[in-house]
């Protein structure tokens, strides 16, 4: 299995939540093909934003949200 990872980041409306202030500015940083090529790139964003203490990225397992082994249900196969 490919272990893809996505960094992104955005603007919380407060520190201490998880909750963006504007889902629409999200900063996409990218997909990355494994855990240490990710963390880098989240380390550099987070270094570029360090000043904003309401900047945050992520780091999101993307080969953990679908297994394509999993028999899926009929409402995750809509089309």
């Amino acid at each position: 299995m490919q272990r893809l990872h996505l960094v992104f980041g955005g603007e919380l409306v407060d520190p201490s939540k998880s909750v963006f202030r504007n889902v629409d500015d999200l900063d996409i940083v990218g997909i990355f093909p494994n855990y240490e090529a990710a963390y880098n790139a989240w380390k550099a964003a987070a270094q570029r934003t360090v000043d904003n203490a309401h900047m945050r990225y992520y780091i999101a397992h993307l080969h953990r949200l679908r297994d394509e082994e999993t028999e899926v249900s009929p409402t995750e196969e809509l089309g």
